[in-house]
């Protein structure tokens, strides 16, 4: 491909003389009058090199130079400015608007020639090093995009399996999943009125599910047993926080540390009454109080092997109750203020809620009374 060169002279008989020299030496020539000219052709023509005049009407070559390299198009152009002006001032002024070269007339065509060949060559390398950065950051950008979307997938796929093993805990003692479902939806309904940052909305959402997987650690005699636990029983039952507590400890992945913490302290109480450790108030940490609130809200409205529902009305009237004993008070006022969406999400999961009646219901005796 032959070197495409931009003479910009206002003298004809300059700009002659100077395609005669380049169309001799193998190269493609295209002319400017003034600076204005120049900087158009520039723009539009590409060309691998520009010689330059410095004095001109319209716009000089100076301020030529000057547009010329403030653009981005054409910044990497190198530019020789062939003036008859050879003192230094206008050497100093000519290399500070942007020219690469600089060689003053009369000039030795050979020398011309060479300064012009070697600016051609460091062109033509950097033209060639920007292109390997753009390929090269088109490449990194379709394989990050790559990357985000198989992170995506393997998010998706992880969050799946978190999701099933939180059912797989009540699978027992409630075959279709649904209270893990609700109890996840609810507390992430809970964790954002707290107005908690997403990722760890969406951790509690994802990681309070598994609350109960010891679950599976428990005999069935002890499990599914209609009546009241025996305090011997109750003992053994106790254990399903430390049993779930250890099938997830040593993890890496957040959500499943944060399931640690949700299946060993779900039955700690504010009032320190609770187990397996008597924790009390903000020695629970924030996602096992959510989780035991709502656990326990979930579950009373819920049929159970050993109980039926109970009747919303009553579950409500116990939590403002214990406001205080074993709920974190904060969390008790969180969960009145965003009641409209925790029993949006009841009815969606489950058709009949405690005693066989919707929220709405609920809400309409209310107005009547």
């Amino acid at each position: 491909m032959k070197p495409k060169v931009l003479i910009v002279d206002d003298e004809k008989v300059n700009r002659d003389f100077l395609k005669l020299v380049f169309l001799s030496s193998g190269c493609d020539v295209i002319e400017a009058e003034n600076g204005k000219e120049a900087v158009e052709k520039a723009k539009r023509e590409k060309p691998d090199v520009i010689i330059m005049d410095i004095i001109m009407p319209i716009m000089n070559g100076l301020e030529a130079c000057r547009a010329i390299k403030q653009d981005p198009d054409t910044v990497n152009i190198p530019i020789v400015v062939v003036t008859a002006l050879g003192d230094l001032k206008h050497r100093l002024e000519g290399l500070e608007s942007g020219a690469d070269e600089f060689i003053a007339k009369p000039f030795d065509k050979n020398e011309l020639l060479l300064r012009v060949k070697n600016l051609i060559k460091i062109k033509r390398y950097n033209d060639l090093l920007k292109n390997y950065n753009e390929v090269l950051e088109k490449e990194v950008l379709e394989r990050t995009k790559e990357l985000r979307e198989a992170y995506k997938r393997l998010d998706a796929a992880y969050l799946e399996l978190i999701e099933r093993l939180g059912r797989a805990a009540e699978y027992r003692d409630d075959e279709t999943g649904e209270h893990t479902k609700r109890v996840g939806k609810i507390c992430g309904v809970i964790a954002r009125a707290l107005g908690l940052p997403d990722d760890v909305v969406k951790q509690i959402e994802y990681a309070t599910p598994m609350h109960d997987l010891g679950k599976i650690g428990i005999p069935d005699n002890i499990l599914l047993k209609p009546g009241k636990l025996t305090p011997e029983e109750f003992e053994i039952m106790k254990r399903h926080t430390i049993i779930g507590a250890d099938i997830l400890k040593g993890s890496s992945h957040p959500i499943m540390q944060m399931a640690e913490r949700v299946a060993l302290t779900h039955h700690e109480k504010w009032n320190g009454k609770g187990y397996p450790y008597g924790l009390k108030e903000e020695e629970i940490p924030l996602e096992g109080r959510i989780c035991s609130l709502v656990d326990f809200f979930d579950a009373c409205t819920s049929d159970r092997v050993y109980r039926p529902a109970m009747p919303v009305e009553k579950v409500l009237d116990m939590i403002k109750e214990e406001r205080g004993n074993p709920f974190d008070p904060k969390l008790v006022d969180v969960f009145f203020d965003v009641l409209d969406e925790i029993m949006k999400i009841k009815e969606q999961f489950q058709t009949d809620i405690g005693g066989g009646f919707r929220y709405k219901d609920i809400m309409n005796r209310k107005e009547e009374k």
